[in-house]
């Protein structure tokens, strides 16, 4: 077998140059990690007496059913969308993109999240944090800065709630342009005549 491997040589002696050259780079960090006496200790005691690793998803995951938390934090999207849908409508302006809030403000769809006037959460109406279900029944559409004002209390009124209310006065001009730069186009409502940029 060794005279066999030895046929060529040439590549016989360039791999035993390669091997000096290495042996003679005692500067190389992956090589004097490979010197510490640890990972000697840790290579041949795995050796002897292989250990499992301290977790792996098997155990984490016993159970097929702990995949899908019951009853998640945020809203499944399903949820989201019956929930714009139960969302008062603005007049004049496509439902898939405009709706009014719990307390009537105009919000945005394409704005979630985001801290302005037009912007939207998902909110829980008993808060998760006191029992409430991320459910169809438990949520409502409201404005982000209501939203965050509201945290988890449930003791404030909906006049009070509408004081905390960013108010943005937004005619159908701006409208359409917000539509035009997220969308690409302007959708009217059913009762309205299509697109008036002017």
């Amino acid at each position: 077998m060794r005279g066999a491997s030895s046929s060529n040589p040439a590549s016989v002696s360039s791999s035993r140059e390669e091997r000096r050259r290495r042996k003679g780079s005692s500067n190389s960090p992956l090589k004097d990690r490979t010197k510490t006496s640890s990972s000697n200790l840790s290579s041949s005691s795995s050796k002897r007496n292989p250990s499992p690793p301290s977790a792996t998803l098997v155990d984490l995951n016993d159970d097929p059913t702990s995949l899908f938390h019951p009853n998640p934090r945020s809203f499944p999207h399903s949820v989201k969308q019956q929930c714009w849908e139960k969302a008062p409508k603005v007049k004049g302006r496509d439902p898939d993109r405009w709706r009014r809030d719990a307390l009537g403000n105009i919000v945005f769809r394409k704005l979630v999240g985001c801290p302005g006037c037009l912007c939207h959460d998902y909110d829980h109406i008993l808060p998760y944090s006191k029992g409430g279900e991320s459910t169809l029944e438990n949520c409502q559409v409201l404005q982000a800065t209501v939203n965050r004002a509201k945290g988890n209390r449930t003791e404030l009124s909906k006049a009070e709630l509408i004081q905390k209310s960013s108010y943005c006065r937004v005619s159908d001009r701006d409208m359409d342009l917000l539509e035009l730069s997220a969308y690409g186009n302007v959708r009217r409502g059913p009762d309205s005549g299509g697109c008036r940029i002017q």
